[in-house]
């Protein structure tokens, strides 16, 4: 019989814990036999000391079990993002996916804190439905190869708990504790192989690259551990991705992107997840599917499939609201942009009701800011740099020019790509 308080002090020491010790703590606390302040300590414990790849491992495992394990029956591409700032890009490499032959059921979930969420995006699309059964989600798939639905079924209760929890003690920032989060639930969905988005910079959970490195590895080991290709591309989150930040507005730049029309940042990431999911799927050089993406961007074949999309989950794609009220924000100076805060344009959208604060809060989808200048971009004094959406909430100017910093001289365009992390470069 194990003891909560000796594995507590166990890991407490830095030592390695055993599968049924983790088994043991992780259960109990999902079953109600531990309490909060215990499984707290030990967290704590987890984020200071660390875990072994073994341990991180097993932990994911008894995450993956603790409920249902989907079969969709196909294989298929998941894409994953780790969360960011205008981050709709699975808004429109879902739909390009499948216009390309590859099946794509992606679950997705909602915003979590300043960061936004897919699902809180397509429902600003009127009549939009993203809760659909297995069933049904299997027989979309069939019929137009792509799904994009919020969680299904009892998947990974432990981790729902175990985040819940984490979220209010200060142990979200976890190596261990992130990937064994994000890898449970990656393979408790039913998709073959996996693509993670892993968002590195100041809008991003991961801050600085060494330790997004250090994540990607451990999540590829767990995916092929288990069996499935997995691929983490490490990208930049130091500025908002694309110009849209806010539910309709990133709905509204999905569907110019997928109409051939998309901004230089996203279409740059569009094609290289692409390219990643389909050389997977078919079994081709990278380089060949780069062709095959950018030409379904050009001829609009990925929009058609998210005009299917939309209208099979009852939606209505000419019906995205903005809100009426608008304001430019002008520069105060002339120069280049040197940075955009991406976490700052995050909380501020946040503030104007594009976000939550707490879980109850209802999102207000026509709120948000559209960039028009990004970091590298010569700016002449009274040139707009971000127009402003806004309802009831107050507009706070002064914040809002904080997100920019100038510079008297040239600044090159950041690296959106940092590095694509395999199993075969570990």
């Amino acid at each position: 019989m194990y003891n909560i308080l000796e594995i507590i002090e166990k890991k407490s020491k830095g030592l390695e814990l055993t599968k049924a010790e983790i088994d043991y703590a992780v259960m109990g606390y999902v079953n109600g036999d531990i309490p909060d302040y215990q499984m707290s300590a030990l967290l704590m414990a987890i984020y200071l000391k660390g875990m072994t790849d073994k341990e991180t491992t097993d932990l994911t495992d008894v995450m993956l079990h603790s409920g249902e394990v989907l079969d969709l029956g196909f294989d298929s591409v998941d894409k994953h993002s780790t969360g960011g700032v205008g981050d709709k890009t699975t808004i429109v490499l879902a739909p390009l996916m499948a216009a390309l032959d590859v099946k794509v059921a992606k679950m997705s979930g909602r915003g979590l804190g300043h960061t936004g969420g897919t699902i809180d995006k397509l429902e600003a699309i009127n009549g939009f439905q993203t809760d659909i059964s297995l069933d049904d989600v299997k027989k979309q798939v069939e019929d137009i190869g792509v799904a994009i639905v919020s969680q299904m079924g009892n998947l990974c209760p432990a981790d729902k708990k175990l985040y819940a929890l984490r979220d209010v003690t200060g142990t979200v920032a976890s190596i261990p504790l992130i990937a064994s989060s994000i890898m449970s639930k990656k393979l408790a969905s039913g998709a073959s192989k996996i693509i993670i988005d892993l968002k590195v910079g100041k809008g991003a959970l991961m801050t600085n690259l060494e330790d997004a490195k250090e994540l990607a590895r451990v999540m590829v080991n767990i995916g092929h551990l288990n069996g499935k290709e997995t691929i983490c591309v490490l990208t930049n989150m130091d500025e908002p991705l694309g110009n849209a930040v806010g539910n309709s507005l990133e709905v509204l730049e999905a569907i110019e992107t997928l109409k051939g029309n998309g901004p230089k940042d996203l279409n740059e990431l569009v094609i290289n997840l692409g390219s990643l999911m389909l050389s997977l799927e078919k079994n081709m050089p990278v380089e060949e599917a780069i062709e095959y993406v950018e030409n379904a961007l050009k001829n609009g074949l990925g929009y058609e499939k998210l005009v299917e999309m939309v209208k099979y989950q009852h939606g209505d794609i000419d019906n995205i609201p903005v809100s009426a009220k608008k304001f430019d924000i002008k520069a105060y100076q002339s120069g280049y942009i040197k940075s955009i805060d991406a976490l700052k344009i995050g909380e501020l959208a946040r503030k104007l009701g594009a976000g939550r604060f707490t879980k109850d809060d209802v999102i207000d989808p026509t709120v948000g800011f559209v960039l028009h200048k990004k970091v590298g971009d010569k700016v002449l004094k009274d040139d707009v740099l971000i127009t402003a959406y806004y309802n009831e909430k107050d507009l706070p100017l002064a914040d809002i020019f904080d997100c920019f910093e100038y510079s008297d001289e040239e600044v090159a365009k950041p690296t959106l790509i940092y590095e694509i992390i395999k199993k075969e470069t570990l």
